[in-house]
Formats: structure tokens, C-alpha cells, sequence
């Protein structure tokens, strides 16, 4: 099987590289051994998408096929520190109609391989995994683990944070266990959210609430393993009464939607993106604490910029050219490595018990939130990706 482009994972950012190719001359294969299966009911899991990811997910036909009733704007956010400190975000007062949209994860992950299945320039390769990358002067080759050979003139790793193609092509990785599990669930709240986030820095992680449709709010508590143990083996009904409490009863009693899960947080920075016939997006590229929000966005940002370029290349020239992926890695390298550093120091300063360190953070907190020019340029790079 012969290929322009082999994206391996059908992920998010790996599934909507492909859509954002369609009706380009690459002939493209997604190589992705488990499809998603969308469930019943609600995704514990969600997102929040920036409006310039929004917009993207609008260019490339996804956005609109998504079911609005299942869709949140976030029009406000109140960041709360855990000795007084506090900052405020409107979407009005930075002349916005909304600072993200909370999507399920299950929900727009399905919708982009609906799309991807009706493309004309898209083998899907699924049912199978990687077993071999053997690498040439002018194409890459990948063994498939039902014996098939799949050739492509450029291999691209979109296969979340345990890349297979990252490991293969020998790409070194500076990874931090933070020793904490994001704990994530969904809850029907007493009063109206408004639809408004809130984040809590407390003593014991970072918990978030964010807004979800009929009266709902999606849970992200980022805790330390121990308190993460804790948390999912509480009743659901416990569970809800405990971080009711531990948001102050700010959106009264909280009933259980869906159970409890987790999963494990690590920093993670790659030493390079892209190597000869070779590119990296989304987690196998870089890996943020959740305290932004902000993770899927650079998936979706890496897609599109890689897509931009390949689009823009004359039929001359060749897609796995060193030179070529070289101007998408220095594209996407500011983005990633300030927010990667933003959130890992943001990590470290509220997690230090330290009585100073308490009194700058939160004092830190106040100081950006009598500041309009300041908090409207933190609002700016959130939303859009540039100050």
C-alpha cells in the first residue's frame, strides 16, 4: 500500500488532521487499531475548546455537525486561590461572545471520524497496529500487525503521550510524573451556573467546575494520587457532597451524572517534533497539566498549522522534506513550550505548603485582576493563541 501521509492514531488531533486534507491530492492512510464507540448517556470526559479551535472544527465541516444541546459556552471564569486570592474573566469585557465552549470528549472525537470514514483520499487502516517503522531515504515503511506493509513519503505520529512512533524513530523524551490523577465526572447542580467556570487552588489539587447543558457541570479535580484513590472510591452520592463542599456550596447540592474516573498527569517535552519523513502532533508531541484547559487546543492548533503547510506545497515538492517540516516545528514552538512551563510553574507555585509562597501567589491572583490590560491579554492568548 502506497501513501502520501500515514497518520498513525485516529485520535483528535490525528483524525483531524485528515479531515482538514480532504480534497487535497494526498493520498492518506489512518492507521488506528481501536475506533472510538460513542456511549450512552454523558461523557465524563470533556473539553474546552477555544474559539479559534471552534472556528477550525467550523473550516473543516465538523463544528456544525456537532449537537448544540450537548455544547456549553463558558461566558465567565472565577479562579479562586486558597488564601483570598481571586481573578475574574468575562468574555463581554474582553469583546468576546464566549472564552471557550465545553464539549464532550466522545462526542466531537465521533463526529471527526464520521467525517474522516466519507473521505475519498482516506484508507482506514483499523483493526491493526504497528509492528515495524523501517526507515528510508525516500519513504517510510510501516508493518502492520496483520502483516500488511504500508509505504508513505511522510509518517506522522498523532498517537497520544506512549507514542509508538515517537519511540520508534528513537526521539528522546523529558517526562515528569506530577505523582497526581485528574479525577473527572459530571454533576446536576442546584442552582444555575450560569455558564460559568469556576477554579479552586486548594490545599489538596486543583478542583474545576465547568458549565455543561441542563443544568450540569463537568468535575476535574487534579489531585495527588493518594487524594485521587480517595475520591473514586467514595458513593457517587458522597462524592457529589464532597466537592460540593469543597466549592463552597457555590452552586448548591450536587447530584451524580455519571461515575467517577482518572487518569494520570505528567509533563512531558519532546526534544524535537519532526525528523526526516517524520512529524509529531497532539499529545505525542507535548503534554500539559489541565489546569488550562488548554491541552486539546494544541492538538488542534498542530493539525491545523501541519495542514495549512501541506496544502500550501506546490505538487512538486515533497511532503516528508526535512525542510518543509521544519518551518511547521518552528511554528509551533512557542506555543507549546509557554504554556507546557505556564501551567507546570503554576503546578509547582500552589502546590508548595510554604506560608510566603501563599501570601505572593494569591496576592498575584488580586494584583492580575485589578489590572484590566493584563487579564485581557491572558484572555487573549487563551482564546486565540497569540497576545
Amino acid at each position: 500500500m502506497d501513501f502520501d501521509l500515514i497518520i498513525v492514531g485516529g485520535g483528535l488531533a490525528g483524525a483531524s488532521l485528515a479531515v482538514a486534507l480532504q480534497g487535497t491530492r494526498y493520498r492518506i492512510g489512518l492507521v488506528e487499531p481501536r475506533p472510538p464507540v460513542l456511549a450512552e448517556g454523558w461523557d465524563p470526559r470533556v473539553y474546552a475548546v477555544s474559539p479559534l479551535c471552534a472556528a477550525f472544527l467550523q473550516e473543516i465541516g465538523v463544528w456544525q455537525h456537532l449537537d448544540l444541546g450537548r455544547i456549553a459556552p463558558v461566558h465567565a471564569m472565577s479562579i479562586r486561590g486558597d488564601a483570598g486570592g481571586q481573578l475574574e474573566f468575562a468574555a463581554y469585557d474582553s469583546g468576546l461572545s464566549e472564552l471557550a465552549w465545553i464539549v464532550e470528549a466522545g462526542r466531537i472525537h465521533r463526529e471527526l471520524w464520521e467525517t474522516v470514514k466519507r473521505q475519498h483520499n482516506v484508507t482506514m487502516l483499523t483493526g491493526c497496529s504497528p509492528q515495524e517503522l523501517i526507515h528510508g531515504a525516500d519513504r517510510q515503511t510501516i508493518v502492520l500487525s496483520d502483516g500488511r506493509r504500508a509505504h508513505c513519503r511522510l509518517l506522522i505520529g498523532a498517537d497520544g503521550a506512549n507514542s509508538w512512533v515517537r519511540e520508534r524513530a528513537g526521539i528522546r523524551v523529558e517526562s515528569k510524573p506530577y505523582g497526581e490523577r485528574g479525577v473527572v465526572g459530571n454533576f446536576r447542580c442546584e442552582k444555575d451556573h450560569r455558564n460559568r467556570a469556576f477554579q479552586w487552588f486548594r490545599d489538596d489539587g486543583i478542583l474545576a467546575l465547568l458549565p455543561l447543558p441542563q443544568q450540569m457541570v463537568s468535575m476535574v479535580w487534579s489531585c495527588a494520587d493518594s487524594k485521587a484513590e480517595e475520591l473514586l472510591g467514595l458513593e457517587p452520592t458522597d462524592l457529589a457532597r464532597r466537592v460540593a463542599e469543597a466549592a463552597g456550596d457555590v452552586l448548591g447540592r450536587l447530584e451524580p451524572v455519571t461515575p467517577a474516573v482518572a487518569f494520570p498527569l505528567r509533563f512531558m517535552r519532546v526534544e524535537c517534533v519532526v525528523k526526516p519523513r517524520l512529524a509529531l502532533v497532539g499529545d505525542a508531541a507535548h503534554a500539559i497539566h489541565p489546569l488550562s484547559g488548554h491541552g486539546i487546543n494544541l492538538g488542534f492548533h498542530d493539525a491545523k498549522q501541519l495542514a495549512d503547510m501541506l496544502r500550501a506545497l506546490p505538487p512538486w515538492r515533497d511532503p516528508g522534506d526535512l525542510a518543509v517540516l521544519r518551518g511547521y516545528a518552528r511554528a509551533r514552538a512557542e506555543e507549546p513550550w509557554l504554556l507546557q512551563y505556564t501551567t507546570h510553574g503554576l503546578n509547582r507555585l500552589f502546590g508548595s505548603r510554604n506560608p510566603l509562597v501563599s501570601v505572593l501567589r494569591n496576592v498575584g491572583l488580586n494584583l492580575t485582576d485589578r489590572v484590566p490590560v493584563v487579564r485581557d491579554v491572558l484572555v487573549r492568548y487563551a482564546t486565540s493563541g497569540r497576545f
